[in-house]
């Protein structure tokens, strides 16, 4: 028997090699097809979006097409080529309805790929029409939430569906999965009450990815939202976990949100500072405060008799929340006040006690003994 003869005869899985030849040759025409059709579609659409100026005079980003493409799968393009060659075959029936199914799977985790990049897209795109020229872009917790959820479902649908095609009760499949959900509610309450928080911060937005925040235990910029925890990076550098729950329990501050920083601060001055000194202070304080661009005077204060000072107390806005430049004003308002009150001859104060030698003999002596010898000092 020569090799031709052997060729045409022999059979495999009872299909002869010839036909297998031409399965196999089908498939590589395929998936060469398929890629190289793909690649072009593709090119193409970028090509053309780069050429065509948008309303601005800016390249336009690229169309969702085109980035829809860009979650074609090679592996189930490899996949789908294979079964264009067994369709070719001569297979037996259970074979053909195997390969049936297998097409459908191929098709749905395609165009499953498919829509999670086109809901990456969407988000993406609806994100960027919400940023500021110049700025870079941060998923907000809305943004994350809507696109896991609808990942989510797309996912569930296409395993379902996928399910169903091969032959599985999805309607007794569902129903156990609803008596397996109490008992998983159940058992895994307090990362329920983390995903309900993270759907409260998505609603009510108390605050979003880049705001700095302080809860009072914990302070930070917000860089993550998640489903169960929030990731927040300190001013120390470090990073910070925290519940959502935890997060929501008690006040919060939002410092980004700041229109305006009220400051308030005190001082002292010495009791040797004379009446008309005292009540000079006050004028000299809002000449000062008004001296800074950026501080509206509220209010200057003779408030009260310390143990060893005259207190003053002083509150002024400042029309920025920057606290760098919070700190740059007060610097300023610190050392004209020093001038002013050197140049007045008023001392700032500075605790000090008063220490009264009596002589030996206990109280009655020291009464009989006349005025007792005071010495001053500072502590």
């Amino acid at each position: 028997m020569d090799i031709t003869t052997w060729f045409k005869t022999t059979t495999l899985a009872g299909i002869t090699l010839p036909h297998w030849t031409i399965a196999l040759a089908s498939a590589i025409a395929a998936y060469l097809a398929m890629t190289t059709v793909l690649g072009l579609v593709r090119s193409r659409i970028l090509q053309r979006a780069q050429t065509t100026p948008d309303a601005a005079g800016r390249s336009s980003l690229p169309p969702v097409l085109a980035l829809v493409l860009n979650g074609t799968s090679h592996w189930l393009l490899l996949a789908a080529s294979v079964l264009v060659g067994l369709s070719l075959l001569d297979l037996p029936t259970r074979w053909s309805d195997r390969v049936a199914q297998l097409w459908y799977v191929t098709v749905a985790l395609q165009l499953a790929l498919w829509g999670a990049r086109l809901i990456d897209v969407l988000m993406q795109r609806q994100l960027l029409r919400h940023v500021p020229a110049g700025s870079s872009p941060q998923a907000s917790v809305s943004h994350t939430l809507i696109g896991w959820g609808l990942n989510t479902a797309l996912w569930a649908i296409v395993a379902l569906a996928i399910l169903s095609n091969l032959g599985f009760n999805i309607t007794a499949f569902i129903a156990s999965m609803g008596i397996g959900g109490i008992a998983i509610a159940l058992a895994a309450q307090n990362i329920l009450g983390d995903l309900f928080a993270s759907v409260a911060i998505a609603l009510d937005k108390p605050f979003e990815v880049g705001d700095a925040i302080n809860t009072g235990t914990v302070n930070g910029t917000v860089e993550h939202v998640g489903m169960k925890t929030t990731r927040l990076r300190s001013p120390g550098g470090e990073q910070i976990v925290v519940s959502n729950t935890e997060l929501l329990k008690g006040s919060l501050r939002n410092f980004k949100r700041m229109q305006t920083r009220r400051i308030e601060f005190t001082f002292g001055v010495s009791y040797a500072t004379t009446p008309e000194q005292a009540g000079a202070i006050p004028g000299v304080v809002r000449r000062v405060v008004e001296a800074q661009p950026e501080l509206v005077f509220d209010r200057a204060h003779f408030s009260s008799f310390g143990d060893s000072a005259l207190n003053y107390v002083v509150v002024y806005i400042m029309q920025t929340p920057n606290y760098g430049q919070y700190m740059d004003n007060q610097q300023a308002i610190n050392i004209g006040l020093m001038r002013e009150f050197a140049a007045m001859g008023v001392d700032f104060a500075f605790p000090t006690r008063t220490v009264v030698l009596a002589p030996p003999g206990g109280a009655a002596s020291a009464l009989n003994a006349g005025p007792p010898v005071a010495e001053s000092s500072a502590a």
